[in-house]
């Protein structure tokens, strides 16, 4: 059984994206699609994303992150290679 290859990928939020819910939002996406990784907020006002897995599924992540939730008003998303680590699961960091 072979494993699929695994990347990482740094995700920049600009927008209204803080007060909005994003986080747990973008948790909730990640979780569903296993990915693990963190999600936080910048003192800047975007939201920033690091996540890790199967790249199919880090690219349902970014067009997750590009619609937003409900309340949010994306305006973009910066997104670069990141260093591959290891994360137990994909956290809301303060």
């Amino acid at each position: 059984m072979s494993r699929q290859p695994q990347a990482a990928r740094l995700y920049f939020v600009r927008g209204r994206v803080q007060g909005v819910g994003y986080r747990d939002y973008a948790q909730r996406v990640a979780s569903a699609l296993g990915l693990t990784g963190y999600v936080r907020n910048l003192d800047d006002g975007r939201v920033e994303v690091c996540a890790a897995g199967p790249p199919d599924r880090l690219s349902d992540l970014a067009a997750a992150l590009r619609k937003g939730p409900r309340f949010s008003d994306v305006r973009g998303v910066d997104e670069q290679e990141a260093a591959l680590q290891r994360y137990a699961d994909f956290q809301i960091e303060v």
